[in-house]
This record gives C-alpha cells, sequence and structure tokens, in this order.
C-alpha cells in the first residue's frame, strides 16, 4: 500500500531531488531552525541574509573550487580540470573556460582526480596508500544504502573526513559552517517574536525587529567562526593521520644502516626513523 501511494505522490523522488545536493540540505535545515523568526524581512532581505550566512560561506567550503587557485579557474586541488583537452598530459589545464566556470561554480561539480603523480604536485603530503584507497572510496564503495547516494571516508586526498552525498563532497569545514551560520542567524533574530498568552491561549506577537544588515552580519561572522573551527579539526586529524604513517626504518630503508648514533658507516637518522643527527664522516 505504501509503495502504491509513494508511485501515486511522486513522494521518494520528490524527496531525492530536493536534498540531493549538500547546498539544498543546508538550506531545509536553515529554515528550519530559524524558523518564523525570518518572516518578518522582505524577500531580497530574507535572500541576502541566507547567502551571506550559508549560501557563499558552505558553497566555498565543499571544495567543489578553490578560490586561491582562480589562475585555474577555481580547480580544487588534487582534481582534474572537468573541459581538458582530450589525451592532455596534464589535466589542470582546461580547453572551455566557460563551460568550466559554469560546471564548477554554477553546478558545484568537483571533477576527477589527477593521477597520482600530479595529484602529488598539488598535494604534496599525498600518499600511494592515501591515494588508492580514496579512488576505491570514489568509485567503488556503495555506503550503507548499497547505492552510493550517501557514503563517506575518514581520509580524503587532503587526509581530512569527508561524506558524499549523490556524488557531492561535505567536509567538517562546511558543516561547521553551515551550523555557524543558522546559529547566528537563529541568536539575532530570537527578539523578531514573542511567545505570549491571551487567557488560556498561547499567542505570538511580534517584537523589537533587528535590522536585516545586524542579522546578515550575524550569520556571516557565525559561519566564519563554524567554518574555522571545522577547519582545525580537519587539520587536526590529517596531522594524527600522518603520525600513524610508517617510518623510514619500518619501510625497511634503514635496514643495515649504523643507528647507534656513532661509529663507522654512521646513518643520520635515528632509530626512530625520524630524528635527524650531524653526520659522522
Amino acid at each position: 500500500m505504501w509503495v502504491l501511494t509513494d508511485l501515486g505522490t511522486d513522494g521518494t523522488r520528490n524527496l531525492y531531488w530536493r536534498f540531493n545536493h549538500p547546498s539544498q540540505v543546508t538550506q531545509g535545515i536553515y529554515e528550519k531552525a530559524v524558523g518564523e523568526n525570518i518572516q518578518n524581512y522582505t524577500q531580497p532581505q530574507k535572500a541576502a541574509i541566507a547567502l551571506g550566512a550559508i549560501g557563499l560561506p558552505v558553497g566555498a567550503s565543499l571544495g567543489t573550487f578553490d578560490l586561491t587557485n582562480l589562475g585555474e579557474l577555481g580547480r580544487p586541488k588534487g582534481f582534474a580540470q572537468t573541459y581538458a583537452e582530450v589525451g592532455a598530459e596534464d589535466r589542470r589545464e582546461t580547453g572551455q573556460v566557460v563551460p568550466e566556470l559554469i560546471d564548477r561554480f554554477a553546478l558545484g561539480r568537483q571533477g576527477r582526480p589527477l593521477k597520482f603523480e600530479t595529484a602529488k604536485e598539488d598535494i604534496p603530503d599525498l600518499t600511494k596508500e592515501r591515494y588508492t584507497n580514496y579512488q576505491k572510496f570514489l568509485y567503488n564503495e556503495k555506503g550503507p544504502l548499497g547505492i552510493g547516494v550517501i557514503k563517506g571516508t575518514m581520509e580524503n586526498l587532503q587526509g581530512e573526513p569527508e561524506v558524499r552525498l549523490a556524488g557531492f563532497p561535505i567536509g567538517l569545514q562546511a558543516v561547521g559552517a553551515a551550523l555557524g551560520g543558522t546559529a547566528g542567524v537563529r541568536a539575532a533574530t530570537a527578539g523578531n517574536v514573542k511567545a505570549d498568552k491571551i487567557g488560556s491561549q498561547d499567542v505570538k506577537r511580534h517584537g523589537q525587529k533587528m535590522p536585516a544588515r545586524k542579522v546578515a552580519l550575524a550569520g556571516a561572522t557565525g559561519a566564519l567562526a563554524g567554518g574555522m573551527a571545522g577547519k582545525l579539526i580537519n587539520m587536526a586529524i590529517a596531522q594524527g593521520a600522518r603520525k600513524d604513517l610508517p617510518t623510514t626504518q619500518e619501510y625497511g630503508v634503514t635496514a643495515e644502516r649504523n643507528l647507534s648514533g656513532s661509529g663507522p658507516n654512521f646513518y643520520p637518522i635515528g632509530r626512530d626513523g625520524k630524528t635527524i643527527y650531524d653526520a659522522e664522516t
């Protein structure tokens, strides 16, 4: 019966198309959290507040474009241009500027990972193991639903946690920006609507309306703080993962070297495979 009802109302497909991109999910959570407190503003004001609180901060934090790499049209590190020339050795250059910009900034598409050697030029600490694991995650893993709609990994190419929703990336920095921006707007508009009672009936009255520019500033400030918190957590996780990498001795590089710190054939790397000593001759 449920299946027939769903087919008749097109419910599942409507739900998918409403929440198949991180920006749409963020917008839905924002609207729910802020609620009627935002209704006192005009439509252009509401749009401007949402843009500053979640639109721009979350969009810039998803990893689908890199604002520090505008020379390559915002190409994110480790990923190829979608419209690189067919057969090009270096896919960091595009052959079609306008479609590339639309694909990246309007449609939010990240592109495919570069080959390992080229990706490592973008991300110097990228290891072959991390690269291979991420490729498996990207193309082979199907996630908990078994269809690849949503899945996650603790290490993307940058060594940071990442969730994929319908193929679009979501990281902790974007989550932090979304939560911070939403919290900022909610706090700034909390006095716009006041709860009251008339007899035994609960009613809501208009309170002191916060100016739209101040609400937008509160949202943008919250998003910046949340995004920075997410970035710091990412950095801590990535740093912890790097500490777990095998030492040079564990790789077998120093197996037949004298690591005592003195004597003949002394090698300037300590037993831990990390400490550097002054070499003897």
